[in-house]
């Protein structure tokens, strides 16, 4: 079988001369730019041929399609800067915008710790001839004399067995773990230790994410944040959305992969966030994660192929407790996840979770509540009553689907200034790095100074008459030069298409169409929106004006918009550290009303208006002056 070796890593890998080189380097590990999970439309798996023979697609500008090229003999593949990721990227600090909010909106800083799983220290009386009870009965007897005298216990099967043991080798002194049940008076017994250890309690929130996956550590006594750590979510590498994983997850053993996929993942990060403060996992006992509906079905190992096909019907949207273990992670058998409740194929748990994490369902204001993203969620209400849906924005604010788009990492580029009168550019990058692409807020960036510079009309069409060598004919039409080659890590122009520009306005007019569809259908206007609160990584790093200016967010009082960050790891923290606050998930999740908005007439009318920048509409954008 041919061996590849992929360049800079060295690493390597035989397959067979039926297996493509994407799939080499899924077995390898290494990560290769798949919008569309090896399907061939999106043109992004660009590798470079450095020595062998392949057959397959050559690409103009000298490379290969990583889908569709097969080594006939050994071969050295290099994969370009643009595939490659950089976690370090993940960790820059988020703007002051939306870290006041943090600071002032979140009710975590108030929430008394009283989570599912609580320790207490217990000292039991021996057993003598005149008191001869059972260990159990005796543990039992102790725990009713105290805090909890009005429970039911339970008891896991497993602790039996460590239970005489651990009794008669502390002294009678011992630390039991005791889960709350769906009923506040019962209680499981999930853990016996030796001697006094009740403060060795520890949890993890974890938001997983489709492109990044983020974990923190948390004391379970005080609430305290111990360490965080982040990462690129693996599964990137079988399709960079929803969809392509659900389809891919139907071929052979894909299910299991990215399953196992993700285990990995959420494995690394708990050991990284353990060992920055020499925690024992050991004393790990709960997991509190938000996720969206497909990557609750992909942790779990649940078919996800019916919530891609109509009716869209997912195996569950309410999942019960689960054994860490269970799935594969490498923690202790009494260790237990939870994970928030979901609405539809669509809203998911970590839609739920923002809501409740930003404390909408206590507002009084009518909230739009905004996560910017492939499936573009949005929640519409107050603490009265809320409505959702998922506009199907696609992966274009996260650079799928943009020539030289790419995921928000070291070198890309985030903030682009277009001057007014020569066109030229002034741009900065993720890390202060040669460009190697360009970030979903660059993006933004640059469609809104190209069209308020008059170099874009509202249809998204370039003039031809501006006189700039920046705008010119291109291979595949007309295109902006964003960066010249010899600037850039790529070593080729960085552009932006028509077709780019194109894509870009669907993806805003699906967003905004929600917005629209979803207030129509309450008998509500823009103009009584009082709050809209922005939430996710690319929310906090969005430029406000210049997502107005090409029609992604209402032309408001700017004074109404509020960015919250990662709102569905605040979530993920609140249920960790509260019981209440996971029976909230599940209230909150009952009270919003799920709209399709596939099959809305008029979401498909307002999506059509939403096709110019900023909008067909110009009454909506009353801020937006055309030149």
């Amino acid at each position: 079988m041919p061996l590849v070796t992929f360049l800079p890593s060295n690493a390597q890998v035989e397959i067979s001369s039926e297996e493509n080189i994407l799939r080499a380097a899924i077995k390898a590990g290494l990560h290769i730019n798949a919008s569309c999970a090896g399907t061939g439309v999106c043109n992004k798996c660009l590798v470079y041929l450095e020595e062998g023979e392949v057959k397959g697609q050559k690409l103009p500008d000298g490379g290969w399609k990583a889908c569709d090229t097969f080594p006939e003999t050994d071969v050295r593949i290099r994969i370009p800067v643009q595939s490659q990721m950089d976690k370090r990227s993940l960790t820059r600090a988020l703007p002051k915008k939306a870290t006041r909010w943090i600071q002032s909106h979140s009710g975590i800083s108030n929430i008394r710790p009283k989570p599912v799983v609580e320790k207490f220290a217990i000292k039991l009386p021996p057993p003598t001839l005149s008191d001869p009870a059972s260990d159990l009965e005796r543990l039992q007897r102790e725990i009713k004399q105290g805090k909890l005298q009005d429970i039911t216990l339970e008891v896991d099967a497993q602790t039996l067995y460590r239970l005489p043991v651990a009794l008669r080798d502390s002294n009678w002194n011992i630390t039991v773990s005791l889960m709350e049940g769906i009923r506040h008076d019962i209680r499981r017994l999930i853990r016996i230790e030796d001697g006094a250890k009740k403060d060795e309690h520890f949890g993890v929130a974890i938001d997983i994410g489709t492109t990044t996956v983020s974990a923190q550590l948390l004391n379970l006594h005080t609430g305290e944040i111990l360490s965080g750590a982040s990462d690129y979510n693996p599964q990137i590498s079988y399709g960079e959305d929803v969809i392509s994983r659900v389809e891919f997850a139907r071929k052979g053993d894909g299910l299991s992969m990215l399953k196992d996929k993700i285990v990995n993942c959420l494995d690394g990060l708990i050991d990284e966030i353990t060992s920055k403060v020499s925690c024992k996992k050991e004393s790990i006992s709960i997991l509190s994660v938000a996720a969206n509906t497909v990557m609750c079905h992909l942790l779990l190992g649940l078919n996800p192929y019916y919530l891609r096909a109509a009716p869209y019907t997912p195996v569950a949207v309410e999942f019960p407790p689960v054994r860490a273990k269970e799935l594969g992670l490498n923690l202790p058998e009494h260790t237990r996840i939870f994970l928030a409740p979901c609405v539809a194929s669509y809203v998911g748990g970590d839609i739920v979770a923002g809501v409740v994490g930003i404390e909408m369902h206590k507002m009084p204001e009518l909230t739009l509540f905004i996560d910017i993203g492939t499936n573009g969620e949005i929640v519409l209400g107050n603490q009265d009553w809320m409505a959702c849906a998922a506009c199907s924005a696609g992966p274009a604010f996260e650079g799928g689907g943009i020539q030289h788009g790419m995921r928000a990492t070291t070198g890309a580029i985030e903030v682009i200034h277009i001057h007014p009168e020569t066109l030229e550019p002034m741009s900065l990058t993720i890390g202060n790095k040669k460009a190697k692409g360009i970030c979903g807020s660059g993006i933004i960036s640059l469609l809104a100074g190209l069209f308020m510079t008059g170099a874009l009309d509202q249809r998204g069409k370039y003039r031809r008459d501006t006189g700039s060598a920046r705008i010119r004919s291109g291979r595949e039409g007309w295109e902006y030069v964003v960066v010249d080659a010899d600037a850039t890590a790529i070593e080729q122009d960085i552009i932006f298409t028509e077709a780019d520009v194109e894509n870009l306005i669907r993806a805003k007019g699906a967003m905004f169409a929600g917005y629209l569809t979803l207030l129509e259908s309450v008998g509500m206007s823009v103009n009584e929106l009082e709050k809209v609160v922005l939430a996710g990584n690319f929310g906090s790093y969005l430029d406000l004006e210049q997502a107005i200016t090409i029609g992604l967010l209402p032309d408001i009082a700017r004074e109404k918009f509020f960015f919250a960050g990662n709102s569905s790891l605040i979530g993920a923290r609140a249920g960790l550290l509260s019981w209440e606050v996971n029976r909230k998930f599940i209230e909150v999740g009952g009270m919003m009303t799920h709209f399709d908005l596939a099959n809305s007439p008029s979401f498909m009318e307002h999506y059509i208006s939403s096709m110019f920048l900023p909008h067909t509409d110009m009454s909506l954008f009353p801020s937006v002056k055309l030149g």
